[in-house]
C-alpha cells in the first residue's frame, strides 16, 4: 500500500498526468476533424465524348447525377488519359465511342472505357459500383424497350432480363469511414507509446534513487505501482472515444460504464507490459527504445489499417501476445457492433493471460536482482570484532 500510495504521489506531480489526457485529446481532436468528411461522396471524373450525339449527353448526364461520380471536364476529341490524371483534378476518365447512339439504334454493342488512377484507391471509393450499376441499369432499360416493341409486357420483360436482383448493405461503417479504424489507431497509439515509457521507467528510477527495495523486496510492492498509470490510461481512452463519437462521428454502441471494464484490464496489461521491458534498463532514458518493440507490431499487426485476417498466420499468432490486439477486438466488437460483454471472454481472458506472464516475468526479475543485492551486501559486510580477534590468536 505504501509504493501505491507513492506512485500516485509521483504520478500526480508528474508531466505523465497532463500529457496521458492532453495527448490523445488533441490527436483525437485533431484527426477527427481531419478525417470526419474523409470519404468522397463524388469522385471527380473527366468524360471523353467522341460521339456528340444526343445519347452521349444523356449518357454523361446521368453519370454527373450519380451519387458516387461528378463529371468535371468534357472533351470532345481524344486524348492521353495519363494527361487527364496527371494534375489530380480526376481520378478516372471515361470514354463514350464514337457512333455509340447509332450503334444503340441499330442494336449493336459499344464498349465504353473507363481509366481509373489507382495510385491512391482510397480516391475510387464507390466508383466501381456506381459505374456498374449504370451500365446494367442503361442495359436493363434498353433491352425491355425492344421487347416492349415486340408486345411483351414490363414485367415479362424484367423476370426475362433480370430474374435475379442483388441488395446489398455495408454494416458497422456505411461510410468507410476512416475515423473508426485509422484515427483510432493513432490515438491508441499515442497512449500505447505514453503508458508503456511511464511504466517501463519506474524500475530504473526507483533503483537510481535507491528506492527500489525499501518497501520490501516483494514483487507485489513494484507491482502495484502500475495501477495509477493503468486507471489514468483506462479514463484517458474513453474520454478520447467519446471525444471521437462527438466530432468524427464515430460509431460507439456500447455502454460506457461496461467498456471500462475490458478498457481497465487492457490498461493493466499494456502497464504491466511497460514494467517488464524497461526493468533491467540501466537508465530512464534507454526505456523508449526498449518500447519500440511493442510500439512498431501493434502499429502493424493489429488491425489499425489493414484487417489482421490479410497477414500469414504466423503473424497472426505473433499478434497475440500484444494487448492491443485483443484491445481493438473489443472495439470492433462490443463498441462498433454493439456486442455484450459476455460475448468476448476470450478477447478478455487473452488479456488476463498477458497480466499473468507479465507478473510472473516481473517476480522473476524482482527476485533475481533481490538475490543478487543480498550476495552483495554480505561480501561487503564488516567483519565482526570477535572473528577479526580470533584470526589474530591464530
Amino acid at each position: 500500500m505504501k509504493s501505491l500510495i507513492e506512485e500516485w504521489k509521483y504520478v500526480a506531480g508528474s508531466k505523465f498526468l497532463i500529457t496521458i489526457f492532453i495527448a490523445p485529446l488533441i490527436a483525437a481532436l485533431f484527426f477527427g476533424l481531419m478525417f470526419s468528411k474523409n470519404q468522397i461522396s463524388e469522385t471527380p471524373v473527366v468524360v471523353i465524348d467522341e460521339d456528340h450525339s444526343s445519347y452521349s449527353r444523356e449518357l454523361i448526364a446521368k453519370i454527373n447525377a450519380s451519387q458516387y461520380m461528378k463529371v468535371t471536364k468534357v472533351f470532345a476529341s481524344r486524348m492521353d488519359p495519363e494527361t487527364l490524371l496527371a494534375n489530380e483534378e480526376a481520378v478516372a476518365v471515361i470514354m463514350l465511342p464514337n457512333q455509340l447512339e447509332l450503334r444503340k439504334q441499330q442494336g449493336v454493342s459499344s464498349n465504353i472505357g473507363i481509366l481509373m488512377d489507382n495510385t491512391m484507391p482510397s480516391g475510387l471509393t464507390g466508383i466501381r459500383t456506381a459505374i456498374q450499376e449504370l451500365i446494367t441499369t442503361e442495359n436493363m432499360t434498353l433491352s425491355m424497350t425492344r421487347l416492349a416493341q415486340k408486345g411483351m409486357d414490363a414485367e415479362t420483360s424484367k423476370g426475362l432480363l433480370s430474374p435475379l436482383s442483388l441488395q446489398q448493405r455495408m454494416l458497422f461503417n456505411p461510410t468507410t469511414s476512416y475515423v473508426g479504424f485509422m484515427v483510432l489507431g493513432f490515438v491508441n497509439i499515442i497512449v500505447l507509446m505514453m503508458t508503456t515509457s511511464a511504466t517501463g521507467s519506474i524500475a530504473p528510477r526507483l533503483r537510481k534513487e535507491g528506492k527500489l527495495f525499501v518497501n520490501g523486496k516483494s514483487p507485489v510492492q513494484l507491482w502495484v505501482r502500475s495501477v495509477p498509470y493503468a486507471v489514468l490510461t483506462t479514463f484517458s481512452l474513453l474520454l478520447s472515444y467519446g471525444l471521437l463519437k462527438q466530432v468524427g462521428n464515430m460509431r460507439f454502441e456500447a455502454e460506457p460504464y461496461l467498456f471500462i471494464i475490458p478498457l481497465l484490464v487492457y490498461s493493466l496489461a499494456l502497464s504491466l507490459m511497460g514494467m517488464v521491458i524497461g526493468y533491467s534498463a540501466k537508465d530512464v532514458s534507454k526505456v523508449s527504445l526498449r518500447t519500440s518493440f511493442v510500439l512498431y507490431p501493434s502499429f502493424l499487426a493489429t488491425g489499425i489499417q489493414l484487417t489482421p485476417l490479410a497477414f500469414p498466420t504466423f503473424f497472426q499468432v505473433a499478434a497475440w501476445a500484444l494487448p492491443m490486439n485483443w484491445l481493438n477486438r473489443l472495439i470492433r466488437g462490443m463498441a462498433f457492433r454493439n456486442g455484450a460483454l459476455t460475448a468476448y471472454g476470450r478477447e478478455i481472458g487473452a488479456l488476463l493471460i498477458i497480466i499473468g506472464i507479465a507478473s510472473l516475468l516481473l517476480g522473476l526479475l524482482v527476485f533475481r536482482e533481490a538475490r543478487k543485492a543480498n550476495s552483495s551486501n554480505r561480501l561487503s559486510r564488516p567483519m565482526d570484532k570477535r572473528v577479526i580477534i580470533d584470526a589474530l590468536r591464530r
